[in-house]
């Protein structure tokens, strides 16, 4: 609960793979892990604390996060075992995880291209990062 808040408190936008937790507790191998460490009561409150401090927190869907290039899009097909991505394409090579994490957040900011929602006091956020409303129409 307290790493939840930290996270979405330091962050203006938080964006993690919609994991089918279910399905990946029957895996035997992986289910004694899994339900330790809780990861869909983490989710729901990174989810709570989001609305909270009206903070954008975005699930995407985990398909090929860790297969496609960060870099060019390319489907770069590795075994769980591989760990470092090697694009044929565009030359990239990073850490396995490196690749997706990247690829996680490109998707959650596919998703909000477009968007024009406004803050609740109906002003949209116009401001830069450390700046508020009333510092900037000081200016």
């Amino acid at each position: 609960m307290k790493t939840a808040r930290t996270l979405v408190q330091s962050n203006d936008l938080v964006v993690y793979e919609d994991l089918q937790v279910r399905n990946m507790v029957k895996n035997h191998h992986l289910a004694k892990s899994i339900s330790d460490a809780s990861w869909s009561l983490f989710t729901d409150w990174v989810d709570y604390y989001g609305k909270v401090f009206d903070t954008w927190v975005i699930a995407v869907a985990p398909h090929y996060t860790s297969q496609d290039c960060s870099v060019c899009g390319t489907r770069v097909q590795k075994s769980l075992s591989t760990r470092t991505h090697k694009c044929h394409c565009c030359g990239a090579v990073m850490h396995r995880d490196h690749n997706a994490a990247t690829m996680i957040l490109n998707k959650g900011l596919k998703s909000t291209v477009g968007r024009t929602e406004s803050k609740a006091c109906g002003q949209n956020d116009l401001c830069l990062s450390g700046e508020t409303p009333l510092s900037k129409s000081a200016e």
